[in-house]
């Protein structure tokens, strides 16, 4: 059958003349009006999605960093002490070590201690029935009597199989180290910070053959968290901090990201799910406007390669808020799950900067 432009009528029965021929257009002004309609409100749509999910407040920064100060040459040189303690003296810390494993939770635990924490064990079995791992926990209660919420602060601290993982992820959990000493010592001296419970979490098993499973330690620790309803405000994982690239090209992404974000690789990563937008724009927006250091942000659907790819997306799966702060991982980092991520590769005076940046935008959260 033809669908060209034009059908003509039949012709009337019972003979005679035939009616003038009446023509219908099939595109006409009225179908092209509705498709423009149509395609304009797609078009909003996707203007408003990149506006609200890809652009975010404020303006990254751009040019030469300021000078190291004292205080943050003095965090740089105890980030290095735990990135090379966790990824020199005891790498490989995984199920497949289990010496390594165990001796780096104790590791955290005198940390935490030394901040002036009690931490604990929350012991969990893994899906085989026979083996049991440990994530390291350590909590400063709310100065709000009245309040239960939670803010969760976690990094993995297991390796990859056969790799040290100082980027992956000793990096992350000397941040979170750092962050718990920074934040007890306000609490002793501010009676009302933190405005609710700050828990930090070292997780155990997020590398494969646990990953995105329920042998996950951030997956067990949050779906016991959905039991006891808890009320877990926001979790950040704190995922691969040390690595960074000045060099144009440096940094890649899935499709089509590169068309909205810089090609080098200097900056850090908010990164969430489309339901954690609001608080991926609130977190880069305070970012922006503490630290004088590039940050970006993303809030995507999780089907994108990457962005479910930590202890964020097991609390997903429990209905609760969570992001992700990253240089970006294998996005960025050629050392990932190899040999060579090794503590002489991360970049110390950059991790000090980006701890002073947490310390800021995390505090207000915890206000």
């Amino acid at each position: 059958m033809d669908t060209g432009s034009t059908v003509e009528a039949e012709p009337k029965d019972g003979g005679g003349s035939a009616e003038p021929s009446r023509r219908f257009r099939v595109g006409s002004k009225a179908a092209f009006k509705r498709l423009g309609v149509l395609f304009a409100a797609i078009g909003l749509v996707l203007v408003v999605a990149w506006l609200w999910l890809i652009e975010m407040p404020g303006r990254s920064h751009t040019g030469p960093l300021p000078a190291m100060t004292g205080s943050q040459t003095a965090t740089a040189d105890r980030l290095r002490a735990d990135v090379e303690f966790l990824a020199g003296t005891h790498a490989r810390r995984n199920i497949f070590n289990p010496l390594g494993y165990a001796a780096s939770a104790r590791y955290l635990e005198d940390r935490f201690r030394d901040a002036g924490l009690e931490p604990t064990r929350d012991v969990f079995e893994l899906a085989d029935g026979r083996t049991t791992c440990e994530n390291v926990v350590a909590e400063i209660p709310s100065g709000m009597l009245d309040s239960g919420e939670v803010l969760v602060i976690g990094a993995h601290y297991d390796t990859f199989q056969g790799t040290p993982g100082a980027d992956d992820n000793a990096s992350g959990v000397a941040c979170l180290l750092e962050l718990a000493a920074r934040f007890h010592a306000r609490s002793q001296t501010d009676s009302l910070f933190p405005a609710c419970t700050i828990r930090f979490v070292c997780f155990a098993n997020e590398e494969p053959p646990h990953f995105m499973t329920g042998d996950m330690g951030s997956h067990s620790h949050a779906m016991a968290a959905e039991d006891l309803g808890e009320d877990i405000r926001l979790m950040v994982s704190l995922e691969m901090l040390g690595y960074y690239d000045d060099t144009r090209g440096s940094q890649s992404y899935p499709f089509p990201l590169s068309v909205f974000y810089p090609d080098t690789g200097d900056f850090v990563a908010v990164v969430g799910n489309v339901s954690s937008a609001g608080h991926v724009r609130r977190l880069v927006g305070r970012w922006r406007g503490s630290e004088p250091f590039p940050c970006e942000g993303a809030a995507l659907p999780s089907g994108i390669p990457g962005i479910g790819y930590s202890d964020h997306w097991s609390f997903w799966q429990a209905g609760y808020p969570a992001v992700m702060f990253t240089d970006t991982s294998f996005f960025r980092n050629p050392n990932y799950h190899t040999a060579a991520d090794r503590p002489g590769t991360l970049d110390y005076e950059r991790m000090a900067r980006v701890v002073d940046a947490l310390e800021a935008v995390l505090s207000a959260e915890a206000e």
